[in-house]
Formats: C-alpha cells, sequence, structure tokens
C-alpha cells in the first residue's frame, strides 16, 4: 500500500529513539490529517513504546487526531464572544448542508467539522476557519456559498 510507504518513510527517516515519538506522530498527522491505526503500530514496534503509550500521547493533544479528517477540516469557534452571537447556529447550518454532524467527515473525504474553544478572532465573531482561513461575521445564509467555494475549487490550498 502506498499509505503504509509513505508512513514508513516518515517514521524510518527518525532515528529509534523514543524522544522522537511526538515529532513522528506531528509528522503522520501532518501527512494523513489524522494518524491512522497501523501507524501507530509501527511507531510502537520501531520505537520498543508500548501501544497503550501512544495513544495517551495521541489523545492528550488536541493537534492530533486518531481519527480521519477531512481534506477541508472545518473549525468553528465557540469561544464566549462567538458563542453569544449564535456561533452554534452555524455549526447547526454547517450539519445540514454536509448531512454529517460535529467530529464527523463527508463521504467524498472533503469536509469534517470541528468545535473548538477559541480561535482568537473575537471580532469577527462568529467565526469558523477552514484549513487556516478565517471567516467571519457569519451568518447562516453564508455557510452554502463558503462550502460551495472550497467543493469548486475556487480557493488556495
Amino acid at each position: 500500500m502506498e499509505n503504509e510507504k509513505r508512513i514508513e518513510e516518515i517514521i524510518y527517516g527518525y532515528p529509534a529513539e523514543k524522544r522522537f515519538s511526538l515529532a513522528i506522530m506531528q509528522d503522520i498527522q501532518r501527512e494523513f490529517n489524522y494518524i491512522p491505526r497501523n501507524a501507530m503500530e509501527t511507531i510502537s514496534e520501531y520505537l520498543l513504546i508500548p501501544l497503550s503509550k501512544l495513544y495517551g500521547m495521541a489523545t492528550f493533544y488536541k493537534a492530533l487526531s486518531l481519527n480521519p479528517k477531512g481534506k477541508y477540516i472545518i473549525k468553528v469557534c465557540d469561544g464566549t464572544a462567538c458563542h453569544i452571537r449564535s456561533s452554534m447556529v452555524i455549526v447547526s447550518e454547517l450539519e445540514k448542508i454536509l448531512g454529517i454532524k460535529v467530529g464527523e467527515i463527508t463521504p467524498d473525504g472533503l469536509f469534517s467539522i470541528e468545535t473548538v474553544n477559541c480561535v482568537g478572532a473575537c471580532a469577527l465573531a462568529p467565526v469558523m476557519v477552514i484549513n487556516g482561513e478565517y471567516h467571519g461575521k457569519l451568518t447562516p445564509q453564508d455557510i452554502a456559498g463558503i462550502i460551495n467555494m472550497y467543493k469548486e475549487g475556487e480557493v488556495n490550498e
């Protein structure tokens, strides 16, 4: 499998020392948008670290995910400023348009939705970030157009 080959290239590119476990997981996360189970098993074998210890690390760090994510990761801010400006209405609209719930991925693998505590853009509330691009002062009516821009490839990747 091509994915397995790439996983091995990443892992074996590091010395077989436990101190590199987080860096390896970060590189795999960057490559695949999540850390596949077979990657965790290979890291465990290569670094001689129990799988349970690696899972503990992977679940501790918010930046790491053990579940697949979409090509476009939608993070909806639900911090105080966004929450009082109806960020959950934005989430509901996203769920309706994409046909998925928070934490899920669309069947075509394009989108996944997450809620986050704060993105540091309170003046733009409510705000969502899609792969680092901020969309602020949102209304439910804005969502379909934004999603269509990504579906049609009208955004810089």
